[in-house]
C-alpha cells in the first residue's frame, strides 16, 4: 500500500495482461478509465515470488539517460467518478506461480480498502465478424445482473486463467462480481484493439453507473476498424473467410 485513502464503498475494475487479454482489449479498456478519472497510484504486489522472468522477462528501459530494470507490474490505482463515488483500478500480468497466494494478495487488498463489488474485464478470441458490434459474454454473481446489463450468460467450461479463479474466491468472500469479456475475431492479428476495449469501457460504464468521454476510444475503433476493412478487402482467401462467418451467422 501506497497510501491509506477514507474510500467510500469503492468498486474494483481489474484486467490482466496475458492469456485472459485478447487484443490487449482488457488491460487497455482499464488504462482508459484510470486515465480519464484521474486516478492516482494505491498499491502493488511485488512480482518476484510470483512470476517465472524467464517466460516474462524484466525490460531494461533508459529513463533520462539512466539504465532502469522495470519488472511485470501489478499496479492499483484510485479516483474519483463523480463528487461522491470513488472507483479503484487494477491492471497486473497473469502470474505464473503461486496464484492462491497471489489471490490471496488481491483479496486482501479488496478487503482493505473497503470493496464490495468488482468488475474483472477479459478478451478472447472467436469466430465472430469484425465489422459487426463487439459481444459482450460473462456472468455475474446477482442474477438479475446481466439482463440488466444486456449481455448474454457464458456457458463456457474449460481451462480458466486467474480471473476465474479470482472471480471464485471473491464470490466465496461475499463480494458482488461481475466479469465481462469482449469476443474479438481469431484471424485478425491485431493488437491493441480498441474495438473490444471500447465494448468493455461502454459496459463497464453501465454497469457501475457513471460517465466518461469516450469519444477518443471511439475515433480510434473506428480507424482501427477501417485498416482491419482494408486488409480483409485485400486478401481474397480471409475475405471468404469472412463472407462464410456471415452466411453462417444469417442463417442461425
Amino acid at each position: 500500500m501506497h497510501v491509506a485513502p477514507e474510500l467510500h464503498d469503492p468498486p474494483l475494475v481489474l484486467a490482466f495482461d496475458g492469456w485472459n487479454d485478447a487484443g490487449e482489449a482488457a488491460t487497455n479498456a482499464v488504462r482508459y478509465v484510470a486515465e480519464a478519472i484521474h486516478t492516482v497510484p494505491l498499491a502493488d504486489i511485488d512480482p518476484e515470488e510470483f512470476y517465472d522472468f524467464t517466460v516474462r522477462r524484466p525490460e531494461v528501459v533508459l529513463v533520462n539517460g539512466r539504465r532502469e530494470i522495470q519488472w511485470p507490474q501489478n499496479e492499483f490505482r484510485y479516483g474519483s467518478v463523480d463528487g461522491d463515488r470513488e472507483l479503484v483500478t487494477g491492471v497486473g500480468v497473469e502470474p505464473h506461480l503461486r496464484w492462491r497466494h497471489y489471490v490471496d494478495a488481491v483479496a486482501e487488498l479488496v478487503r482493505s480498502v473497503g470493496v464490495r463489488r468488482v468488475v474483472l474485464l477479459g478478451a478472447y478470441l472467436a469466430e465472430v465478424v469484425y465489422s459487426r458490434p463487439v459481444a459482450v459474454t460473462g456472468f455475474a454473481t446477482r442474477s438479475d445482473e446481466l439482463e440488466r446489463l444486456g449481455v448474454e450468460p457464458s456457458a463456457y467450461q474449460g481451462p480458466t486463467g486467474v480471473l476465474g479463479v479470482l472471480a471464485d474466491r471473491l464470490d466465496r468472500d461475499g463480494v458482488d462480481v461481475v466479469s465481462l469479456w469482449a469476443g474479438l475475431p481469431h484471424y485478425i492479428n491485431a493488437s491493441p484493439n480498441p474495438r473490444g476495449a471500447l465494448a468493455l469501457v461502454q459496459k463497464l460504464t453501465q454497469c457501475l453507473d457513471f460517465r466518461i468521454d469516450d469519444e477518443p476510444l471511439r475515433k480510434e475503433a473506428a480507424e482501427f476498424e477501417q485498416r482491419i476493412s482494408a486488409l480483409v478487402t485485400g486478401d481474397p482467401e480471409l475475405a471468404d473467410y469472412v463472407r462464410q462467418l456471415k452466411r453462417r451467422d444469417f442463417a442461425q
